[in-house]
């Protein structure tokens, strides 16, 4: 990659990857985008043009200007919010899918966007999940998942578009909040314990669901992207994980860093649905033997990062 175009740059994953891939490939390399701005670091170290993803022309015009070879398509309504809005989610989700293939296809770009356990269904095998098994998901997010990996695979083998994807787990970051996402409280409840002392879960005890923390999945990305194509058996995309708790486990695990804290459960029948439908934990074998994938942080590590960095940053 040397000159790369984000879409999404502003939401949970594009904030942080803006700003690993300007210090790795140089500032003026990342092209950041999203419908508008902000005062962050990722609209301010670097060219910043607001796109808006259901707009083809709009985005191809940006990557010509700035002469990209790498789209990376992070823009998308998460899974909660899109049940809410499941057409708007619908319009959003594959209509832009399809406009930032078209611009990768248009200017002969590497091409990535990532996928995600939604992407599996309540017939999906549960525990160890593989890479290759039956996606029948129940949620309008898991659907666009599903055929986003569709079409990155169809843009792959019609017209040669170097397509690359990640099924991430929920994916835990002290520096961006999550955005409407079925796993969010694996996030939330950091943010409470250390300002609060205590959490009301809306995920039920028991309730196992694979996550990552936000270093390892960034990791991932790049490496990933750089890896050779002649190994990729896979592309469109790779199961990838770092641990699988259900809420009481994470809640332990704080309490072992702030002795008092607690926390309560007011579950949230829809998103308790949706991660009912997901894996307990999947099988991220082929991204190991395939690109060498390998998660640096367990839930005891995540925690003890997650609890310093936020007791600095509230």
């Amino acid at each position: 990659m040397k000159r790369i175009l984000i879409t999404g740059a502003l939401g949970q994953i594009g904030s942080e990857l803006t700003m690993k891939l300007r210090e790795t490939y140089g500032s003026d390399n990342v092209i950041a985008t999203d419908i508008k701005m902000n005062d962050s670091d990722a609209c301010s170290s670097g060219p910043f043009e607001i796109v808006n993803v259901t707009d083809v022309k709009n985005m191809v015009d940006v990557a010509k200007k700035y002469k990209v070879d790498t789209v990376m398509h992070l823009a998308a309504l998460l899974s909660a919010t899109a049940e809410a809005k499941p057409v708007f989610a619908w319009n959003l989700n594959m209509g832009g899918l399809m406009n930032a293939l078209e611009t990768a296809r248009e200017l002969n770009a590497q091409f990535f966007t990532p996928s995600s356990i939604g992407a599996f269904g309540p017939s999906t095998p549960k525990d160890d999940t593989p890479q290759d098994t039956i996606m029948r998901p129940t949620t309008m997010y898991g659907v666009n998942k599903v055929a986003g990996e569709l079409l990155s695979d169809y843009y792959f083998h019609k017209f040669g578009v170097d397509t690359r994807g990640l099924r991430f787990p929920g994916l835990i970051s002290y520096v961006a909040l999550p955005g409407g996402g079925t796993t969010d409280y694996a996030v939330e409840i950091y943010y409470e314990a250390v300002s609060k002392g205590k959490y009301t879960s809306y995920i039920d005890k028991g309730t196992y669901m694979d996550m990552m923390y936000m270093p390892d999945a960034l990791n991932a990305i790049v490496d990933l992207m750089e890896a050779d194509p002649v190994k990729l058996r896979h592309r469109n995309a790779f199961n990838v994980t770092a641990m699988s708790f259900a809420p009481e486990e994470i809640a332990a695990e704080i309490a072992k860093q702030l002795p008092g804290f607690e926390m309560t459960y007011e579950v949230d029948p829809v998103r308790q649905q949706i991660a009912d439908s997901w894996p307990n934990s999947i099988d991220a074998t082929a991204a190991k033997e395939e690109w060498g994938f390998k998660a640096e942080y367990d839930l005891a590590k995540m925690t003890k990062d997650m609890l310093e960095k936020l007791r600095h940053k509230l």
